[in-house]
């Protein structure tokens, strides 16, 4: 069983992206250390942290006890999550077929659920004007989703059989389903997964991590300037 002296450094702000980290890092029980990377203000494009997140996004991690003793630094929230998962021999199997099972669903959240999810928020919250076409095609793709997920977990407990950091990573993207338009008692096997993993103790901790800097940025002008105007830069 592999142990962690030293904090992990998790690069963080309170969103569905980052609620990956905070789930699997509780429920590993491992020592972490949260630096809040305030994305309203762009924090995101700081120096410092595009050495460790090229992609100026978080979440990032930086394992000070990494492969063969020294630090390592991860970005994006699915390699997070693998890594983890392989470091300590938790929610992620080494077996290859059930592995194959838990990256099937990882990597249908990070290509699918995510983004299809983030586009129904940003065009029903935050878009200046409201364009009905892009309401509808992506609420309806997210309605799409729930309904494979919900066919998914009609005979499986959890979405790879066994909880896994798929359901951590899917779980977050779910959370604010009102604001996708949807009505989870319309999905009754995604509810049922859905109550049972927000029961979990982990978890709850999890979701508190950074709460007092959660806001609704709907209305903060400057903020969305920062979050949705982002263009390449040298």
């Amino acid at each position: 069983m592999t142990t962690q002296t030293k904090p992990i450094e998790l690069y963080y702000w309170p969103t569905p992206n980052g609620w990956k980290i905070t789930i699997m890092l509780e429920e590993l029980g491992v020592p972490y250390e949260v630096k809040y990377i305030n994305i309203g203000k762009g924090e995101q494009f700081e120096p410092s942290f595009l050495k460790i997140a090229p992609n100026n996004r978080m979440p990032a991690i930086i394992d000070p006890e990494g492969p063969d003793g020294q630090p390592i630094s991860i970005f994006e929230s699915g390699a997070i999550l693998q890594y983890l998962g392989r470091k300590f021999g938790k929610f992620y199997p080494s077996d290859e077929r059930r592995k194959v099972e838990v990256e099937e669903w990882l990597f249908w959240q990070v290509g699918g659920l995510g983004p299809m999810a983030g586009q129904a928020h940003h065009f029903r919250q935050y878009a200046p004007e409201k364009v009905p076409y892009a309401v509808d095609r992506y609420t309806n793709e997210v309605n799409r989703l729930y309904g494979v997920m919900n066919k998914r977990l009609a005979d499986h407990d959890f979405l790879a059989g066994d909880y896994s950091i798929a359901d951590m990573a899917a779980i977050g993207w779910v959370k604010p389903y009102k604001n996708q338009g949807q009505e989870i008692e319309d999905f009754p096997h995604l509810k049922r997964w859905f109550d049972a993993i927000m029961a979990r103790p982990a978890v709850e901790r999890a979701l508190e991590v950074g709460q007092e800097h959660r806001r609704n940025i709907a209305d903060d002008k400057e903020a969305q300037k920062v979050l949705f105007g982002q263009r390449a830069r040298g």
